[in-house]
């Protein structure tokens, strides 16, 4: 447990609920902000704080030492949270499904030092410590088969060994992944990738790549519209069972 935020609670005369009711999220989600490497998003972090009389340093030291990019902590925080995460994918593997090689090669041809990409790549992987938590997220993800005939300047074994975890990565539980497969016409996804996440109050968030940075979206209306467009790219995947056996052949191809 975060004893420094338990004291805090305290302190102030706060409970779960009634922390939760003045920030306006649900008291489940409170209540988690007093476990050991629980940190409210950032929108309701500083409230919290201000709220408990207290630092955010103080509360939770590790939120300054993660190596997410600034403008990418909002959604690596909503990862943390989330029951649920949809995610369709046109070009990459979702960075939750990344092996650190694979990682290190989306990142080629960036501007960035060798220190930025170590830091980039082990905060993408340290992102993956939430499917092994006991009561990990579903994460269901949709991937266009062309992601899996990809590679970086002829790097087989890479993609081997990407594509050979993604497939063990299939089989758990909490993971499901559907293939696009590669005769299939114009589809929705066609548009871009887009991740849909299920919060514990029943919100749901999105987040959408592009070219430039990445937006978060919260608004019902947009986030409507996603949900039709995953119903849309869903219906043109293979099974689940058929989407295994076209992961393990394609591992097979890379080596």
């Amino acid at each position: 447990m975060n004893r420094a935020v338990q004291a805090a609670m305290v302190e102030a005369g706060l409970t779960a609920d009634s922390l939760a009711a003045q920030i306006g999220v649900d008291p489940k989600t409170a209540a988690r902000w007093s476990s050991h490497g629980r940190i409210p998003q950032t929108r309701h972090r500083a409230a919290v704080a201000k709220l408990l009389g207290k630092d955010v340093t103080e509360l939770w030291p590790d939120a300054l030492k993660r190596r997410e990019p600034a403008w990418f902590r909002p959604w690596a925080e909503i990862e943390r949270e989330a029951l649920s995460l949809r995610s369709f994918q046109l070009a990459w593997i979702p960075g939750l499904l990344q092996t650190e090689a694979y990682a290190r090669a989306t990142l080629a041809g960036e501007p960035l030092t060798p220190a930025e990409v170590d830091n980039l790549v082990t905060a993408r992987i340290s992102r993956q410590a939430v499917l092994r938590r006991e009561r990990p997220p579903l994460l269901v993800a949709i991937l266009d088969e062309s992601v899996l005939r990809r590679t970086l300047n002829g790097e087989r074994a890479m993609m081997a060994e990407q594509i050979a975890y993604l497939a063990e990565c299939a089989t758990r539980p909490a993971v499901q992944v559907f293939i696009v497969p590669a005769g299939t016409g114009m589809y929705p996804g066609l548009g871009g990738p887009f991740t849909i996440a299920e919060m514990p109050d029943g919100g749901r968030v999105a987040h959408v790549d592009s070219q430039a940075q990445a937006q978060i979206i919260d608004r019902t209306a947009d986030v409507a519209t996603l949900d039709r467009r995953w119903e849309h790219v869903r219906a043109e995947a293979l099974s689940r069972a058929q989407s295994l056996d076209l992961l393990r052949e394609a591992a097979a191809s890379w080596t």
